[in-house]
């Protein structure tokens, strides 16, 4: 079978992040499409893990395979591993056999009992914001040989600038959802605004004065209040017609 192009194989990634409804998707497709990259090249079964951890949020695991999902999760919670390692060096790392290599002996014992024999983890170059690497993960020992290894680093230079793409999408959606619902918001806290204007028949710094103290003294949230007053002058639902 003939290996997949450079070109192939990104125009396949661009159209996984089209097709996700989320980044955690896009991760899960990629781990597939990674581990039978890999599998192809070795002539083997390979499974494997994504790792994705953003600033201030919990990390994010997919795989292809559940005992990939599992063993990364493990990795992670132990704090010792291939995959670790490689984020730190920016180096992939390879565990040739996990009966006689020591350096990560908790971890190796999981693998152990997982039925893993080798492993290799490939770091993605992403940001200062993101980092992510692949775990892939045999049965085999001694299978990530250097050929497989260069072939992992090549895939992982195409998967890096797909999930860079995939995070910076998501970054701008959850933006537009954040306006839209700032600007929903507004709208029920400037009507709410309109209406202590009209009983009160001041002027709209005035009310909103009258607003922001109400909301401070009944310790609740200015939309929230607002709604409220809404509530007490319209039985109709409140919305904002906006098309975002």
């Amino acid at each position: 079978m003939d290996t997949p192009s450079s070109d192939e194989q990104f125009v396949k990634l661009h159209d996984m992040i089209i097709g996700s409804a989320n980044v955690s998707a896009f991760l899960g497709e990629l781990s597939v499409l990674a581990a039978s990259t890999l599998g192809e090249t070795a002539g083997s079964l390979i499974e494997c893990g994504v790792t994705l951890r953003q600033r201030k949020r919990s990390a994010t695991v997919a795989g292809s395979s559940a005992r990939a999902t599992l063993l990364d999760k493990l990795e992670q919670e132990l704090g010792q591993g291939p995959c670790l390692t490689a984020l730190e060096t920016m180096k992939p790392v390879v565990l040739a056999d996990v009966a006689t290599d020591s350096r990560w002996p908790e971890y190796q014992k999981l693998l152990k009992d997982n039925g893993c024999a080798s492993v290799l983890g490939v770091p993605l170059a992403l940001d200062n914001s993101h980092t992510a690497a692949l775990n892939f993960f045999a049965s085999e020992p001694g299978l990530f040989t250097d050929a497989v290894v260069r072939r992992a680093e090549g895939f992982a230079e195409l998967a890096g600038r797909a999930v860079r793409l995939a995070l910076r999408i998501a970054d701008a959606q959850n933006l537009a959802e954040d306006l839209t619902a700032a600007l929903e918001h507004r709208t029920v806290i400037n009507l709410a605004c309109g209406v202590v204007m009209a009983q009160n028949r001041c002027s709209q710094e005035e009310a909103m004065a009258v607003l922001t103290k109400a909301s401070s003294h009944r310790n609740r949230k200015l939309r929230d209040l607002a709604a409220d007053i809404l509530g007490q002058v319209s039985t109709g639902t409140i919305s904002t017609h906006f098309d975002p």
